[in-house]
């Protein structure tokens, strides 16, 4: 065999070998990348699974597992308030020592809704595994919080998703809490009570039906500051008729006070509740 053919032969190899890579490549990510649906199309998917084992020795069993995992499904949501709605995953980089997959994840955390966009870095050494995240982008509701991007740029800037999940669960759950707050007050005092933006709103006004002019107007804020600490801010703001404001100007100053003070000995519940029977017991 002369020199130009076995140098063509092995510029062919060559040429397999590259292309059996570029598809061994594809086939991977084809096969690694995923998408998680809605918890609904997970437990439609149970459903129409548990059906399909009917008639197979092992179905008892499997249908206990799925029973199972279905009751695992709904004690983390109702645990944690998370919700995801989608995941997917693509492998970008692979080497011997590693991987680095993209993932994009979109979900929410009670009523907060947030995605995810980061690369993951597993790096396997001596058996052990190591992650490390990278490029991670976050998009967040905020509906009153101007330091809510303050935060969201220092986890982007640091790759800390345990702080992220951890600190948007607390986040979510004072929200949250304001929410049924509002509801509980609403439904026992509805003549009392006023919602101008709804339950998601930052706060409440109080009306005595038989003090014409005076209300009462309780701001609830929720701080998220930027090392995702979560401070609920409480303040209250009278409106006072003029001809009452003259008359008891130094009692309606000192309401707000009150207000604080009741606030830190017995909580906010209580606070709300005994302003409530205070103002409805004004004649």
């Amino acid at each position: 065999m002369d020199k130009d053919t076995f140098q063509a032969y092995e510029e062919e190899i060559q040429a397999l070998e590259e292309e059996i890579r570029l598809l061994t490549e594809e086939y991977e990510d084809i096969q690694q990348e995923s998408t998680f649906f809605s918890n609904e199309e997970i437990l439609k998917a149970i459903k129409s699974f548990q059906g399909e084992t009917k008639g197979h020795e092992s179905s008892l069993d499997l249908k206990a597992q799925l029973e199972s995992l279905e009751t695992d499904l709904s004690f983390l949501m109702a645990f944690t308030g998370f919700h995801f709605t989608s995941h997917s995953k693509k492998t970008v980089e692979k080497t011997r020592n590693g991987t680095v997959q993209k993932h994009r994840v979109s979900g929410k955390c009670h009523s907060l809704s947030f995605q995810l966009e980061f690369q993951l870095l597993e790096i396997q050494n001596n058996e052990k595994v190591s992650a490390v995240v990278s490029d991670l982008s976050i998009i967040m509701e905020s509906r009153e919080d101007s330091n809510v991007s303050k935060f969201v740029s220092s986890t982007e800037e640091h790759g800390d998703l345990l702080t992220f999940f951890r600190s948007l669960s607390t986040y979510a759950e004072w929200h949250e809490h304001r929410r049924r707050t509002f509801l509980h007050f609403k439904a026992k005092y509805p003549d009392i009570v006023t919602l101008p933006e709804g339950l998601l709103g930052d706060f409440i006004i109080l009306r005595n039906p038989k003090v014409s002019g005076f209300e009462l107007m309780i701001v609830w804020k929720i701080h998220l500051d930027e090392e995702g600490t979560t401070t609920p801010v409480l303040d209250l703001l009278p409106k006072v008729p003029e001809q009452v404001l003259e008359q008891r100007m130094m009692a309606v100053e000192n309401i707000p006070g009150c207000f604080r003070s009741v606030l830190r000995l017995f909580g906010i519940e209580a606070a709300i509740e005994n302003l409530i029977k205070v103002l409805g017991s004004e004649k």
